[in-house]
């Protein structure tokens, strides 16, 4: 579900859990655990990618989530995928997310707390890829904590904007907004997500790191505000009539088309 990859003093992680690359408990923990290797392990930085093109990832495994029948058990799932987050914006490493497609929902989040975001730009100009937060969309909240990693790239008001009406922009709105730093070809996405990394670790590594570690710190202070009466409080949200109707009907589509 994971395959890791070395490019010299970079790091690699590709996710690989068909069909869409979606977040149960093993490979949100994997993927953390694999994170955090890297970083005692001698690597420089990580590229975070993904083993199809045309998507990144689908973010939290719905299937998987429905058929949780107590809250502890998602809870569980969600302690998981939050901590990965927060290992995330907390690295040592600074992590590149390779966007190899669509990235809805936890796909969007992950990408949010790296330090640089490099998209697919779609082959086909009547079918773009899409990034974004589409939580509100199936009847869920977005955490506080995810919020604030969103209102650091595109600014409050538009990030309200999006989150609220759970918006899906196209890559080159994305671009245009700052949700992602730049658009390429697909089969250039990791190759210039390493040159990237590249160039930021040609600087002097002391300055670079301290400097990038005090400019994050209120990325890993969003995770610590928040803890478990949030965690509570969004796990009700998926086992509430409302989320747990819309979530069935969407996998209800899902099926269909395949």
């Amino acid at each position: 579900m994971l395959e890791t990859i070395r490019h010299d003093a970079i790091v690699e992680l590709r996710l690989a859990r068909p069909p869409v690359n979606a977040f149960d408990v093993a490979l949100t923990r994997t993927l953390r655990e694999a994170i955090e290797s890297a970083a005692v392990g001698g690597a420089r930085g990580i590229v975070l990618s993904s083993n199809r093109i045309g998507m990144f990832s689908g973010g939290l495994d719905v299937g998987a989530v429905l058929q949780l029948d107590q809250e502890g058990r998602l809870a569980e799932l969600w302690r998981e995928y939050s901590g990965l987050c927060r290992t995330i914006a907390a690295s040592p490493l600074p992590i590149v997310a390779a966007i190899t497609g669509h990235s809805p929902a936890g796909g969007a989040v992950l990408a949010t707390f790296c330090d640089y975001r490099v998209m697919a730009r779609s082959t086909d100009p009547s079918k773009p890829f899409r990034i974004g937060l589409n939580e509100t969309q199936v009847g869920l909240i977005v955490p506080p904590e995810v919020q604030t990693g969103l209102r650091r790239l595109v600014g409050a008001y538009r990030a309200e904007r999006l989150m609220v009406a759970g918006a899906m922009p196209d890559a080159e709105e994305a671009l245009r907004i700052g949700f992602v730093d730049e658009l390429v070809e697909p089969a250039q996405v990791i190759e210039r997500a390493i040159e990237w990394l590249n160039s930021l670790l040609a600087l002097p590594p002391r300055a670079m790191s301290e400097t990038r570690r005090i400019a994050r710190a209120d990325l890993v202070a969003a995770f610590d505000t928040h803890r478990s009466g949030d965690v509570d409080d969004f796990v009700r949200g998926w086992f509430g009539e409302e989320s747990r109707a819309t979530l069935t009907a969407v996998m209800a589509k899902l099926k269909a088309k395949a």
